[in-house]
């Protein structure tokens, strides 16, 4: 019984024993006098069972027939099923059933019948768990660099690709405009980043597009960026070219380029993690 049904039984049982009228059951379960009056005739011949829908449990006159259920599932099981990620979902499916094999079959029926032969599941598949990088403790040991194309000067020139470059460990950024993403205007951007506040120890890029060019084989993932180390030798000879333009109280604080690499940060460089 449904629970619409189990209400309509409550409340004929108290007609029943003389608690309510036909017609007050007939305001309290939304329903004309002539309707209580037939449901209450049924429920004095055959009790709640009498209430339930002479329809339920009976197969529907618009069902598809169990040849053709056949059919569907055998083309879903040997072409469109497979383990999860791989297999084609209940509306997709549908879709290739009507389009390829003439086969029209509602969405939300193929997928019932998919669950009930085991085609389906009701489990999402959980994206892969990606922490947090914990960021480096000084400035200049790693730059990331990118570019983004959007009218940043707002209709008053063309549109343009800013190349960004902030600092790892203070977010300290600096950008620089270009018409194009290219190899020259990276050039540019990070002759401009040195100009102002020398050579950092490692870049962070996207593994893809013109970046993908710098990387070394092995760096590149899907989704991930490339770490690309900047020798040593260029380290340091942009430390002494740039050593007299330091504070003593940046050094003290360690938020200028040159520092003591550190053993866990030649092993970070060199495994190609930031």
């Amino acid at each position: 019984m449904s629970e619409r049904e189990i209400r309509r039984a409550g409340v004929l049982g108290r007609v029943k024993a003389g608690e309510l009228s036909q017609k007050e059951a007939a305001t309290m379960l939304r329903l004309s006098y002539r309707q209580v009056k037939r449901l209450y005739r049924r429920y004095e011949a055959e009790g709640s069972q009498g209430l339930v829908h002479r329809t339920a449990g009976r197969r529907s006159n618009h069902a598809k027939s169990e040849a053709f259920r056949r059919r569907v599932l055998k083309i879903v099981r040997e072409q469109y099923g497979g383990a999860p990620g791989d297999r084609l979902g209940p509306t997709l499916a549908a879709e290739h059933l009507e389009e390829d094999h003439g086969l029209a079959v509602d969405a939300e029926t193929l997928r019932r019948w998919m669950l009930e032969a085991g085609l389906w599941s009701r489990d999402r598949k959980r994206k892969a768990y990606r922490q947090r990088r914990t960021r480096r403790r000084h400035f200049g040991e790693l730059v990331q660099m990118d570019g983004s194309f959007e009218a940043w000067l707002e209709g008053r020139a063309e549109r343009a690709c800013l190349i960004n470059l902030v600092d790892d460990a203070t977010s300290r950024g600096l950008g620089h405009l270009d018409q194009e993403e290219t190899t020259w205007a990276l050039a540019d951007a990070y002759r401009a980043w040195v100009a102002k506040y020398g050579i950092a120890r490692a870049l962070y890029v996207d593994g893809k597009t013109v970046y993908g060019a710098w990387g070394q084989p092995g760096t590149e993932g899907a989704g991930r960026g490339t770490v690309l180390a900047i020798p040593a030798d260029v380290r340091a000879a942009g430390d002494r070219a740039d050593s007299g333009r330091l504070g003593a109280g940046e050094r003290a604080r360690g938020t200028g380029p040159r520092h003591a690499p550190g053993p866990a940060d030649q092993e970070d460089a060199a495994s190609g993690h930031p």
